[in-house]
């Protein structure tokens, strides 16, 4: 299950970035607070959006499995908004179960019905997993940086699917 996170949601998201910044071999620099997460998603300037995928385990219990957080962008070249992928993050321990392309799917429905022209996000080039994932979807790299887009009708087409 996919839904906007909610205030109660910070502590765990926060340390879930706390997570994906150790996997990405960065932990001193995830210095953010639940604090400053809570203002950026639930303060009165508000910019910041995040989604929680959720997965039940067999003792009917539901945990969090994972989280994007994103905010909106705006091209010039399309005089459209979009949305800029900050963040999307699954737990090792819940990783197979589709919940990465999940939250991507979600994010580009959201796209297709707002008329929003691009999701875009950044990759670290050694992370070859991550990578391949991407491509899966049609995820093109732009010329001289290592940014995702998925935009026409690889966008269209992942927005399209039902999560």
């Amino acid at each position: 299950m996919i839904r906007p996170a909610r205030p109660d949601d910070v502590p765990v998201i926060n340390r879930m970035i706390g997570e994906l910044a150790e996997y990405e071999k960065e932990p001193e620099a995830a210095v953010a607070t639940e604090d400053d997460l809570h203002r950026a998603l639930f303060g009165p300037d508000a910019a910041v959006y995040a989604h929680v995928v959720e997965h039940e385990n067999a003792d009917g219990t539901v945990v969090p499995a994972g989280f994007a957080l994103w905010f909106l962008n705006y091209s010039t070249w399309t005089g459209r908004h979009g949305i800029y992928l900050e963040d999307l993050y699954v737990r090792p321990e819940m990783r197979g179960h589709g919940y990465g392309g999940a939250l991507l799917r979600d994010l580009a429905r959201i796209c297709v019905e707002r008329g929003y022209t691009r999701l875009e996000w950044s990759v670290l080039n050694w992370n070859t997993p991550a990578i391949g994932f991407y491509e899966s979807l049609g995820s093109t790299p732009m010329d001289e940086w290592t940014v995702r887009r998925l935009d026409g009708d690889a966008l269209v087409a992942v927005g399209s699917t039902r999560t």
